[in-house]
């Protein structure tokens, strides 16, 4: 069973290469990273762990037992007990309910070790999906967006007594 892991410098190559393998996967559905982001990535990467230890972000990855990337699940615009939440899971490991674990493990982690109270989170209307799991995991649509000129939804979740609890 897949592990959610917190992001630290080891997983740099995992990372990677679970970026490179599932890049035209994910920009199907959300915009593509650019060249700059394979590129830099060391640099990147470094930035994302400076950010994590300032507390502004949480990241983390979904690993397996073979230390492959399956997925992330990531806090990031941590503000006034409130964070945005965002996810991807690897084109092959993609309806196995990874995603929905990671985001309830998540939310869990965020109520209990980051103290925060509430999440948000958007997709667009066409990633029936991202929006399943969304639904599963406890958030509402609260609103409409545009993300990359698409239409989309945005959720929100209220984290009020999460906390203490560890979903597996």
């Amino acid at each position: 069973m897949p592990q959610l892991q917190r992001l630290h410098l080891d997983h740099a190559p995992a990372l990677l290469e679970f970026e490179r393998r599932n890049r035209a996967y994910f920009a199907a559905s959300i915009p593509d990273r650019g060249e700059d982001y394979f590129a830099h990535f060391d640099a990147r990467h470094a930035a994302l762990l400076a950010e994590q230890a300032a507390g502004v972000c949480h990241f983390h990855v979904l690993m397996d037992e073979g230390g492959e990337v399956l997925g992330r699940v990531n806090l990031v615009d941590v503000a006034d007990g409130s964070a945005e939440l965002g996810y991807r899971i690897a084109e092959h490991a993609a309806g196995r309910g990874l995603a929905t674990a990671g985001v309830r493990e998540v939310c869990a982690l965020a109520a209990a070790e980051y103290g925060l109270t509430g999440l948000r989170a958007s997709t667009t209307l066409d990633n029936a999906a991202s929006r399943a799991v969304l639904a599963r995991t406890g958030f509402t649509p609260c609103g409409e967006t545009e993300l990359s000129g698409r239409p989309g939804l945005r959720f929100e979740r209220s984290l009020a007594g999460e906390a203490g609890r560890r979903h597996p």
